[in-house]
């Protein structure tokens, strides 16, 4: 089977949100559950380089699983993907170009819809994973079609957790503080075509 990847700087951000959320034992003992002891000294160099591959990704996310149960799991897994987004955005900001003023003072829901795109953009450019958003009026689609955070998985409900803490996440930063509902309707690990998050466009608060 063909192999996926991530560049070491993605994967670096991961482990970082990562040890955040869980702190230095937990992170330690996720990653000998997913047979990656490799990374307790040495997490991948912030470098562009695409070595850390989508096998990897799915391994955390299921020993996080593992390790707190289905419903700890995916809550630990939401948490990471909140805190990855601070990390990307040191790293990515620049290159995303949402922290220019000119974005800044765009009306919400174009800022919303420019800010998918320049993300989708980002992983179809940077990373082998293959987005697409998809604008339905007052909801945005965003289609995962290869998909590292579920690589690999068979799972009777959505487990791209991570995935929808990251977008929540960046939905908060970019509206300034308000709170999407987002959800994931459709998972490739469930059978699906692709992993596709909904976020509704107008903010619950």
């Amino acid at each position: 089977m063909t192999e996926y990847f991530y560049p070491q700087s993605m994967g670096r951000i991961i482990l970082l949100a990562m040890e955040e959320v869980l702190g230095r034992e937990g992170i330690r003992s996720i990653l000998r559950l997913a047979s990656l002891a490799s990374y307790i000294d040495q997490y991948p160099a912030a470098h562009a380089d695409k070595t850390f591959s989508f096998g990897t990704v799915s391994r955390l996310m299921e020993s996080l699983e593992q390790a707190y149960g289905p419903q700890g799991g995916r809550g630990t897994a939401l948490r990471v993907g909140r805190a990855c987004f601070q990390y990307g955005l040191r790293e990515y900001g620049l290159q995303l170009g949402v922290t220019e003023m000119a974005y800044r003072l765009l009306p919400l829901p174009t800022k919303l819809r420019v800010g998918a795109h320049a993300f989708a953009d980002l992983f179809n450019k940077q990373t082998d994973q293959r987005v697409r958003v998809e604008d339905k009026g007052d909801r945005l689609y965003w289609h995962i079609e290869r998909c590292p955070v579920c690589w690999e998985r068979h799972t009777s409900d959505p487990a791209c957790h991570l995935a929808v803490g990251l977008l929540q996440e960046s939905l908060y930063w970019i509206s300034g503080g308000k709170l999407f509902n987002v959800e994931e309707v459709t998972c490739i690990a469930c059978g699906d075509a692709a992993c596709s998050v909904v976020i509704d466009q107008k903010p619950i608060s």
